[in-house]
């Protein structure tokens, strides 16, 4: 019986684990026109501390979009942000604010990721 139970509990460890990093949601965000900006750009704060947060960005299609990543920790994790559709990859400095600026060029949902893939987030044109 007590192998049972530790294997049971590696199980939900192990579970719990991938739930956290690839599937729990972080909450969402609508971006805002930045004040002040011409051109109709919009701005997001994104708070870097074991995650994004918010994690999903909802954004307008074709308009620029500035997301500034703050980054409140130092794990080796989430140094880096990559949009792969963007062909962007950034260092963030620990306890410092990163500004990235995107144009999403069609509808649709453009991943972002740290630099290990661990971390997740998504902007979403609309």
């Amino acid at each position: 019986m007590p192998d049972f139970l530790v294997i049971a509990a590696g199980l939900a460890g192990i579970a719990w684990v991938n739930w956290y990093f690839f599937l729990a949601e972080r909450g969402a965000a609508r971006a805002a026109p930045a004040a002040g900006s011409p051109g109709g750009r919009q701005e997001v704060a994104i708070i870097v501390h074991g995650g994004y947060s918010p994690a999903v960005i909802r954004t307008a299609v074709g308009q620029p979009v500035r997301l500034v990543f703050d980054r409140q920790e130092t794990s080796s994790c989430s140094e880096e942000v990559v949009f792969p559709d963007f062909g962007v990859k950034r260092f963030l400095p620990a306890n410092e604010k990163t500004v990235i600026e995107i144009t999403p060029p069609a509808a649709g949902t453009y991943e972002f990721m740290c630099g290990m893939g661990m971390l997740h987030g998504r902007v979403i044109a609309e």
